[in-house]
């Protein structure tokens, strides 16, 4: 393809200064060059071929090879989507919607993907669904929200054929169909949908609306944590902790644990810490303990709340504080950790009341600021 457009964009055909131009953008039958493609995108550009503005636009947007600029990538979109060309009309949505160089308008955004989705661009239909579904800019409306994304799905689109799959499971108002569900989900998962592809695990670890089959799970889980799915990075770390499906290994659990905790995932900020506390997989470290129990604490995790209560209660990787205990340990009751009542209780005998009332008010006071710097 590279040596048949090469000529005919040297030519000067607008056509051909496109397609070279997306041969360089994306590395096919050469090298990669971003400054190549933005050269023969705008060449073609110039003559008025809408794809090419479009691309030029996209790199506007994203600042692919030239500096960010939005306000370049709405006069190209423009300049595109007035000559009918539907993905510029649905990335012309996408800035409204989203507020990048114009005013947020979900009115305007819609305007946008309904004239790209008229036109059979499926990442409009899926953008006009999901209007659709949230009420966003548009009266909520679950049964037009399922023909945008059937439209979509029918074209491949993978977030479409998730949607679906969830409506069908859980919406209200949508006629409950799990086998209707488990077969979008499978054909989103098969197109890379990271969160069909860990709903799926899930399913055949649990046997939920599948037979329970730990290698298909173990598939699953492995193809959305590599993709950086923060929820099957963390139920990958719990089967290799406990063995289920695989051969227990905790060192590897503790990495897949760590990879979900850095990007924020409560559960696993917590079983990381205890992982840490215990020295499974890791050199026991009773601090970075103290330091994952804390951040998933903070995002109100009862079970790293409970547990930051006994470091405190034990002097473990921080100086022994029973009020503190306790003042996690009355978070994490009221959070329904079933463990805290007792431990609460056991602590005020070594509190005087005094300290009790004092634990009590630091508790509110944490609960006020949403369980930050207490």
């Amino acid at each position: 393809a590279f040596g048949q457009w090469k000529p005919l964009a040297e030519l000067g055909y607008p056509e051909a200064q496109n397609n070279l131009g997306w041969l360089y953008e994306h590395g096919k039958g050469t090298r990669r060059d971003l400054d190549a493609a933005f050269k023969w995108y705008q060449l073609a550009a110039r003559q008025g071929n809408a794809v090419a503005q479009t691309n030029l636009g996209s790199m506007y947007e994203h600042g692919k090879g030239v500096s960010r600029s939005y306000e370049a990538a709405l006069r190209y979109y423009n300049r595109a989507a007035k000559q009918g060309d539907a993905a510029a009309q649905n990335s012309l949505g996408s800035m409204y919607q989203n507020g990048k160089g114009v005013e947020r308008d979900n009115k305007v955004a819609i305007e946008w993907y309904r004239l790209a989705a008229a036109q059979g661009n499926s990442h409009a239909q899926f953008n006009l669904g999901t209007r659709y579904h949230k009420g966003l800019g548009i009266r909520q409306d679950n049964k037009t929200a399922i023909k945008w994304f059937e439209l979509a799905a029918r074209k491949g689109h993978a977030g479409a054929l998730y949607n679906l799959g969830w409506m069908y499971e859980n919406e209200a108002g949508v006629l409950r169909d799990l086998e209707k569900a488990i077969e979008y989900y499978q054909s989103a998962a098969s197109k890379g949908e990271s969160r069909a592809q860990t709903n799926l695990g899930a399913r055949y670890r649990q046997g939920n609306g599948v037979p329970q089959d730990y290698k298909l799970a173990l598939k699953w889980f492995l193809a959305a944590a590599r993709q950086g799915d923060a929820e099957a990075q963390f139920s990958l770390g719990k089967m290799y902790q406990s063995g289920r499906g695989v051969t227990r290994d905790f060192e590897t659990a503790v990495k897949w644990f760590r990879l979900a905790a850095e990007q924020g995932y409560a559960a696993a900020q917590n079983l990381l810490g205890a992982m840490y506390s215990r020295g499974l997989g890791v050199a026991q470290n009773h601090g970075l303990a103290v330091d994952w129990y804390r951040a998933a604490a903070e995002q109100g995790d009862a079970t790293a709340q409970y547990n930051l209560g006994a470091k405190y209660a034990n002097g473990e990787g921080v100086s022994r504080d029973y009020v503190l205990a306790h003042m996690w340990w009355n978070l994490a009751a009221s959070r329904g950790n079933y463990n805290a009542p007792y431990s609460r209780e056991q602590v005020e005998n070594e509190l005087t009341p005094e300290d009790v009332q004092t634990a009590r008010r630091l508790a509110v006071e944490c609960e006020a600021r949403r369980f930050q710097d207490c």
